[in-house]
Order: structure tokens, then C-alpha cells, then sequence
């Protein structure tokens, strides 16, 4: 099986570099089923490994000139602020077990998986309907732009994922800019919340496999180089709506094997 999620984890940067997000979204699912990690530990590695792969991303960007670091600061620092109060203070008060109904016991771990699923499954409409073509506006919320961010960090913390889907449509809206500096912009906020999540995680002792997140990260980034070669070739627009389906298949499939099978 490990094999298969060393296989799998390209995946991981080919999505990152093809549509601009969605990778992170597999990290976890990819760590717990495939590489047998806890899923509590699974969102610790994921931070790492997301963190990585955007910062490689944003890089790319920032040469390209596509990164607004005023909007990516005001974003980060309520999401930073959020993503730690609960991986410090949220996640360690949950219980290992919730509750018991009819002899099926419910564990902290398969909330955190139920949760994932139903974040992949709105991560998956937000990829499967038509994108609108929006006015970019000069005007900068930065109000609503702290409460995205705030917003974002809760889900980052407790998943491991970086959000990008509520990222990239916050920084268009509300910091009025246009798609492809909203996609580096959102990779620099991914990277800054999700290597200071990791590093918090370490500092509380927590016992990490960085033979695994390392090669993972290593795949992913390599995966990412890929998907942005493949960018110049295909249309990333049009395979969105195809790789929605598959994180919806992937979002039913989790909760089903969580509660069912």
C-alpha cells in the first residue's frame, strides 16, 4: 500500500500545478488509507507536506510577479491566529471517544475523517459548477478579507488542509484580484499557515515520520513541476469540473467507510 501512496502522492502537485488547488485535499485521505497515519497525526503531515509544495508554488509566482503580499498578510495573520488556537487548544480537548450508539463507537478519529469528507465533498461543488466571470474591484475589503482568513485557519488547523477553495474566491472578491494573482497570493498564505501549524506541532512534541513527509513532499513537488507543464498543453479550467467528481466520489466514499463499512 505504501507503494500505491508513494504513486498517489504525485497526484497531490500535478492537481496543485494544472487547476491551481485541490492537491491538499488529497493529502490526508492519501496518509491515513494508504500510508496507515492516525488521522490526527495525518493533519500534522499534511501541513508539512501542503506548506512545502505551496511554497514552491508561490516562489514561481513571486518571479512572475503574481504575489500581493499586503492582501496575504492581512488574510494570514487572523488565520495563523486561528489555526493555532486549535491545533493548541481545540484539537487536544477532544476526547478519543465521543460517544457510543448501538455498540458503534464514535472516535475523535472518525470525526476528523467525517468532517474531511464534507469538506471534500463542498470543495468539489465549488469545482464541479461553472466559475462566473467577476469584476475585479480596487477597492480592498480587508474586514471581510481577516474574517475569510479567520474562517480558514479553523479548517486548516483542525483538517490539515490549506483551504484553497475558500481562499482564492475570498482574495478575488474581497482584494479585488484577478485569478492568477489570486492563485499565488493564496499559495503564499497556504505556506505561511500550514509550515507555522507543522512547527507548532513540534514544538508540542508531537513524534514525526520526516522520512515519510519528506518524500512525500519531495513527490508532490515533483508532481507540481508536471502538472505545470501539462498547464501549457491542457486546459486546467476544463479538467476542474472532472476532478470535482472524483474528490465528491472520494468525499462519499470516506464517510461510507467511516460509518457504514
Amino acid at each position: 500500500m505504501e507503494i500505491i501512496g508513494y504513486i498517489a502522492s504525485i497526484l497531490i502537485g500535478i492537481t496543485l500545478g494544472l487547476i491551481g488547488g485541490g492537491g491538499s485535499i488529497l493529502t490526508v485521505p492519501i496518509l491515513v488509507y494508504l500510508f496507515h497515519i492516525v488521522p490526527e497525526h495525518a493533519t500534522s503531515y499534511s501541513l508539512f507536506i501542503v506548506g512545502i509544495t505551496a511554497m514552491v508554488g508561490a516562489y514561481r509566482h513571486y518571479r512572475l510577479g503574481n504575489l500581493q503580499i499586503k492582501s496575504a498578510l492581512f488574510f494570514a495573520i487572523p488565520s495563523v491566529a486561528s489555526l493555532l488556537l486549535v491545533r493548541k487548544v481545540v484539537l487536544p480537548r477532544i476526547p478519543k471517544l465521543l460517544f457510543t450508539i448501538h455498540s458503534f463507537d464514535v472516535t475523535k478519529d472518525i470525526l476528523i475523517m467525517v468532517v474531511f469528507a464534507i469538506l471534500m465533498m463542498a470543495a468539489s461543488m465549488s469545482m464541479i459548477r461553472k466559475t462566473k466571470v467577476v469584476e475585479v474591484t480596487e477597492q480592498i475589503n480587508f474586514p471581510r478579507l481577516g474574517l475569510i482568513g479567520l474562517l480558514v485557519g479553523l479548517v486548516t488547523g483542525f483538517l490539515g488542509a490549506g483551504g484553497g477553495f475558500l481562499i482564492i474566491p475570498a482574495l478575488i472578491f474581497f482584494a479585488g484580484l484577478p485569478m492568477k494573482q489570486a492563485v499565488g497570493t493564496s499559495l503564499l498564505i497556504i505556506f505561511i499557515n500550514s509550515l507555522i501549524g507543522f512547527t507548532g506541532d513540534v514544538i508540542n512534541g508531537l513524534d514525526i515520520n520526516f522520512q515519510l513527509v519528506l518524500s512525500v513532499s519531495a513527490i508532490a513537488i515533483v508532481g507540481m513541476f508536471i502538472g505545470t507543464a501539462l498547464s501549457k498543453k491542457i486546459n486546467g479550467a476544463k479538467l476542474k469540473p472532472a476532478f470535482g467528481w472524483f474528490v465528491m466520489v472520494m468525499g462519499i466514499y470516506i464517510i461510507l467507510k467511516e460509518l457504514v463499512l
